[in-house]
């Protein structure tokens, strides 16, 4: 499998929330379950940042270093979890564009920044995040411990932070996969945050109730280099795995 996308991922602040599986069923792509615990699936609001970014192995000019916010939710596939993506923001028009056009993957292109700030006394990481949709400002904010620490397999933060595959579909409806590489990411410690966000108006009316909800959970992943590979039909992934039972 081909090498799509190459880049480091820095300071995933990750905030889940619980939601009713039937909120997701008519989003989930064909042949998939969603990844339901104790009754409840799960959202998650997710801001991090791109950082020597090469598409096929090369650098694309203003397009190494960018900061992108999705919302994703959590799926099953035969046992194998993955995420699947309602919307993803960049503020790379080329990068949107590409990820719609190729790959039918929900992005959109906004004006957005970020900034990381470590203070060293205090021992205090700084996280903000702020995209302008439609001339409308909204921000993301996140204050969180600057050690780190892995969480066991067993804990939440694993749980929401560690999948090796992504699902989505073609322009013709099939499901597609395509898989992440990267180690098991260490975790800081959210202290607190603020969202200054409309969910409605970023990812849809059935959204809008995010914005006064109680998450889940909140964390920050600290992030390493990452390798995409370029999305292939389920299908795809139902022979290789039987090929891999018969070796």
């Amino acid at each position: 499998m081909k090498v799509f996308l190459t880049a480091d991922w820095k300071h995933l602040f990750n905030l889940t929330f619980k939601v009713k599986p039937e909120q997701l069923m008519h989003h989930l792509p064909s042949g998939l379950e969603l990844d339901v615990v104790d009754g409840s699936a799960f959202v998650s609001l997710v801001a991090f940042d791109f950082v020597n970014t090469k598409v096929k192995g090369f650098r694309i000019p203003f397009h190494v270093d960018f900061p992108e916010i999705n919302l994703r939710y959590y799926v099953n596939y035969k046992g194998r979890r993955g995420v699947v993506f309602i919307r993803e923001y960049v503020p790379k028009h080329c990068i949107a564009y590409v990820a719609n056009k190729l790959y039918n993957e929900p992005y959109a292109s906004f004006p957005m920044e970020s900034k990381v700030e470590e203070d060293e006394a205090s021992g205090i990481m700084s996280i903000k995040h702020q995209i302008w949709v439609e001339e409308k400002e909204f921000s993301i904010g996140v204050e969180a411990e600057m050690n780190s620490s892995t969480p066991g397999p067993e804990s939440v933060e694993h749980f929401f932070k560690e999948h090796d595959v992504g699902f989505g579909v073609d322009h013709s409806g099939q499901t597609l996969y395509y898989l992440v590489d990267h180690p098991i990411w260490e975790a800081h410690k959210v202290l607190n945050y603020q969202l200054d966000l409309d969910f409605g108006k970023m990812y849809g009316e059935e959204w809008a109730f995010l914005g006064t909800a109680e998450p889940h959970n909140a964390m920050v992943a600290k992030g390493s280099y990452v390798k995409v590979f370029s999305p292939r039909k389920l299908q795809d992934m139902e022979i290789a795995e039987e090929i891999q039972q018969e070796s």
